[in-house]
């Protein structure tokens, strides 16, 4: 990368800071259990996803279901949870944190590589826990972490979804829908990162109402 290049991960460290994500409109009183009627990711998976590729959609279930075991055993996020997922993602023996400068968005998002890089995501990973932070928020601070440290040589954008839907699911919140989450973000817009934080809670009110609705019209049949 070159001096001239702008460096759209120090972009978004420095739009990181600038979102209030302790109180982002509409994401503030989100919290689990949420069971829903069907699993979102699974669902994404088993139809436009296998639809491409029936290899792919099998990876990411066993990803997910990984993805999920650690959820349900309270797992903190790191690198090294993130790459045994990314293993199954990609079909392979390794996962490592990528060694060079990334790109994505047809070369228009450039994501630079320090003797720290490794070490800040690691520090970001680890406010996906902070309970200062309402989940929803956290959630999608957490997704845009993993887009725009892009971590990996391949697979971020499945990564940054399965870390999304593991820090809900650790919580006791399982989406019913995954697909509105699957939009185009970019690393310099503060805007776009709060908008998502509402996102991940209007989804996870959805899913508990239409979870409710359900049980009502279960209990209602002879």
């Amino acid at each position: 990368m070159t001096a001239a290049e702008p460096d759209s991960l120090a972009v978004w460290c420095r739009v990181r800071r600038q979102v209030r994500w302790a109180a982002p409109t509409g994401a503030e009183d989100v919290t689990g259990p949420v069971t829903p009627r069907v699993d979102g990711f699974v669902a994404w998976c088993e139809g436009p996803v296998r639809r491409r590729d029936p290899e792919r959609a099998a990876r990411l279930r066993s990803a997910y279901a990984l993805a999920r075991a650690d959820a349900a055993r309270g797992t903190e996020l790191t690198f090294p949870v993130l790459a045994r997922w990314q293993r199954a993602v990609l079909g392979g023996a390794e996962a490592p944190f990528r060694t060079g400068v990334a790109y994505a968005k047809g070369g228009r998002e450039r994501y630079g590589l320090t003797p720290h890089t490794e070490s800040d995501f690691a520090r970001c990973l680890r406010d996906s826990a902070d309970p200062a932070v309402p989940l929803a928020a956290r959630a999608a601070r957490t997704y845009l972490d993993v887009a725009f440290f892009h971590p990996f040589d391949d697979g971020n954008a499945r990564a940054a979804l399965l870390a999304l839907t593991f820090v809900l699911a650790r919580e006791g919140v399982v989406l019913d829908e995954v697909g509105p989450l699957q939009v185009t973000r970019h690393a310099d817009d503060p805007e776009g990162a709060a908008d998502l934080a509402t996102l991940v809670a209007v989804l996870t009110r959805a899913t508990r109402r239409r979870s409710a609705a359900s049980g009502r019209h279960t209990a209602a049949r002879p």
